[in-house]
């Protein structure tokens, strides 16, 4: 065994080790004391769309032409079961008076309901006369703190006014009862969710971890030391991404940061099991452990590096998107990988030089002279050298490699044709909890009123000096229209006019959303009618439905663009690495594979098993982006073991021994990693459940499908053209193809 590493006597020497340490407690520390805390420094309401698209053109205008046109709505939705009273209906009007004369933070209009008789009130009532919508607007710019500051004082203010508080009764009592939905409302929840789900996450995932690290090595002492690695690394991404955030380098927000906090865990501890694991094998065959930890950093780093830096590549990949929450993820999740990279290379190594055999009490790894001499000094008899145990599975891939690649084939390819049954929802309430006031006030409106008043659409149009009174006409004949308002004309530009356009349906569907292209086309053939020219340039679609119609678009194009470039990337990062074009495909080819395999398992667990109607749009890109490249990390640990071994031995051999010898710790890891992404399904948030199912589905395929049958038997298969066009002489004989054995 070659101890001479360079990289294990500069980390985890007699005296480097203690500076090692020493290095990271202090970068920690100091981190932490100097620089701002990511947490601290969380954006919420960052863009998600650039300046060129349609819905923030038409957001501009409005601001600028229509005053009010572009604050957010607030909805507080008054209700009572059996009918709202005269009782209730002058109290709206007292809080009505009352922000009209002392607006709460960050308001910036409301209608004067305070100034409207009675009757017109009630003439606003649903048909049922139970349920009163009276809106509060707000500024644009801000986040959700600050409207939930305002939102808050209106809680206040109704609560003094009324003698009660009819934002904390059950909305289905008969109780005066109060729900903020709306932009507002909505904003507010989906922070506040994040928000309350990092803390719980973190325990989750830790707890998690470390319970399956007992369960699986029977170790406490091991069973934390990736959890202190880990923690060391939290320590120094936290306080470096939080610079980056208050240097205006990168955005973070809650979502982002519950993700890499699993992310952290599930990856980082991978890292470190490929190095213990390899470290563990060696003390049985070497008695200084030091030169055992030597060869075990010798053995891995390389592929522990390239499996980072393969990650870090992909998720580098995400700046190519043009749609905000996907370009926020790429900096602070490479980030926080790389940095766990060097942690697993650097800070590990130290930590099992320190505590040596000592890591994995109480079954100490030894060999079998220190355990002759441990029973000669106990007076025990000498125990038997065990018997190697046998490799199932290595024997099998290597005896039946056809079957399997069918079997598996039929299996990972009848799951993917699943993923053609998924159904996709862009509407951000569906990922709310069913209790959650803004679903509750959105429901309300659902059920009483027309669904399409929690977010009207702005249309608006230059008119140029032509007559287009007839739009407002043409609009409303439109059967997907259930109301349109009185158009406005901008303040700065009279050709300007706005018309308020509220959907027979819900404004957040996908349903709504697909109608913006008609409704677009409705307003230029109006114009054009009109005698407008060029009536395509004249007309613009604003309002939380635009936006998410925006959205899906500019999410469609980054997907086309991200995935082959993902696969692109990883695909020379194996080419360089293992120097075979062959295998560089097939080991591409069969992650693909896997990861439409965990769409269709996915789907059919979230639909049929949990109830689930659709997904939400984003998440195919962000699973392919995390299991593409997390699941090429198996294939690589793998395969270095099997490129290593076959140096010494028949390719057969080696294929069956490199499946055996990392079958454990992939196995290991591999759980270790689906159960981090299946805490999110713990979540009261949709997408974050959603996202956790298909992730773990994908890794435990890897980890049981596709790491220790597939892509070892095709290997088998391939034989000596699997190095092509590389060469690699024979060793031995026999077993250079799955047909001479």
């Amino acid at each position: 065994m070659n101890n001479d590493n360079g990289l294990g006597k500069w980390v985890a020497g007699p005296r480097s080790k203690w500076v090692t340490l020493l290095v990271w407690a202090a970068a920690a520390a100091l981190l932490s004391l100097f620089l701002p805390s990511v947490n601290g420094e969380e954006k919420n309401n960052a863009p998600n769309l650039g300046s060129s698209k349609p819905s923030v053109q038409a957001e501009v205008i409005a601001e600028r032409e229509f005053p009010g046109g572009a604050d957010v709505p607030a909805l507080l939705v008054w209700h009572r079961e059996g009918g709202l009273t005269d009782a209730d209906l002058e109290n709206v009007r007292k809080l009505s008076a009352e922000l009209a004369s002392s607006p709460v933070p960050h308001q910036t209009s409301a209608p004067p309901l305070h100034e409207m008789p009675l009757q017109a009130l009630k003439a606003r009532l649903s048909e049922d006369g139970s349920t009163f919508v009276s809106p509060v607007l707000f500024d644009r710019q801000a986040d959700a703190e600050r409207l939930k500051e305002g939102v808050e004082r209106i809680k206040e203010d109704a609560k003094r006014l009324f003698g009660e508080d009819p934002f904390g009764a059950d909305a289905g009592s008969e109780a005066l009862s109060a729900r903020v939905t709306g932009p507002v409302g909505i904003q507010i929840d989906a922070t506040g969710l994040f928000k309350n789900a990092d803390f719980a996450l973190l325990v989750a995932t830790v707890g998690l971890v470390l319970a399956l690290l007992l369960l699986i090595y029977r170790s406490p002492i091991l069973a934390l030391l990736p959890l202190i690695a880990v923690g060391f690394a939290y320590g120094v991404i936290g306080p470096v991404l939080g610079w980056m955030a208050s240097e205006g380098w990168i955005t973070v927000d809650s979502q982002a940061i519950s993700i890499m906090t699993v992310l952290l865990f599930g990856a980082g501890t991978d890292y470190c099991l490929f190095l213990i694991s390899r470290f563990r094998q060696l003390l049985m065959a070497e008695e200084s452990k030091a030169a055992a930890l030597r060869g075990a950093i010798s053995g891995s780093a390389g592929a522990i590096a390239m499996s980072g830096f393969t990650v870090v590549l992909a998720l580098l990949a995400l700046l190519l998107a043009r749609y905000g929450a996907y370009h926020r993820f790429a900096v602070p999740f490479s980030v926080s990988i790389l940095i766990m990279g060097v942690a697993s290379l650097t800070l590990v190594p130290a930590l099992l030089a320190i505590f040596g055999r000592a890591s994995f009490w109480p079954f100490v790894p030894r060999t079998p002279a220190m355990k002759a001499e441990r029973a000669a000094r106990k007076g025990r008899p000498v125990p038997a050298v065990p018997k190697p145990a046998r490799n199932r599975v290595g024997s099998l891939v290597v005896r039946r490699p056809w079957t399997i690649v069918f079997a598996a084939v039929v299996v990972l390819g009848a799951l993917a044709a699943a993923s053609s049954q998924i159904k996709f929802t862009y509407d951000i309430l569906s990922s709310f909890p069913g209790d959650m006031a803004s679903r509750e006030g959105f429901q309300l409106i659902g059920d009483k009123f027309s669904p399409g008043e929690l977010a009207p659409a702005n249309v608006i149009v230059d008119s140029r000096g032509k007559d287009v009174s007839g739009l407002g006409e043409t609009l409303k004949s439109l059967d997907y229209v259930s109301k349109v308002g009185e158009p406005r004309q901008g303040a700065q530009n009279p050709n300007l006019a706005l018309y308020e356009v509220e959907f027979a349906m819900n404004p957040y569907s996908l349903e709504a959303m697909e109608k913006i292209p008609d409704l677009r086309q409705a307003a230029e053939d109006a114009l054009a009618k009109a005698g407008a020219l060029n009536p395509e340039e004249g007309v613009w679609i604003g309002g939380a439905t635009a936006e998410q119609h925006d959205a899906k678009t500019t999410g469609d194009r980054d997907a086309r663009l991200i995935i082959p470039v993902v696969i692109g990337l990883i695909a020379l990062l194996l080419l360089l690495y293992l120097r075979s074009v062959v295998a560089m495909a097939y080991l591409v080819l069969t992650v693909v594979l896997s990861y439409f395999s965990a769409l269709g398992l996915g789907w059919l667990i979230l639909h049929y098993g949990m109830g689930a109607d659709a997904i939400q749009g984003a998440i195919p890109l962000y699973s392919f982006v995390f299991l593409v490249a997390l699941g090429e990390d198996y294939n690589i640990f793998m395969i270095s073991s099997i490129w290593k071994k076959r140096k010494e031995m028949p390719l057969l051999q080696a294929i069956k021994e490199g499946v055996g010898e990392t079958s454990s710790v992939i196995t290991s890891a591999g759980l270790i990693l689906a159960g981090t992404f299946a805490v999110l399904a713990t979540l009261p948030i949709q997408v974050l459940v959603q996202f956790g199912v298909i992730t773990a589905v994908g890794v435990l395929l890897d980890t049981f499908v596709v790491r220790p049958f597939l892509v070892p038997a095709i290997t088998a298969l391939l034989g000596r053209r699997v190095f092509w066009p590389g060469r690699h002489e024979a060793v031995g004989t026999g077993g250079e193809s799955a047909k001479s054995a």
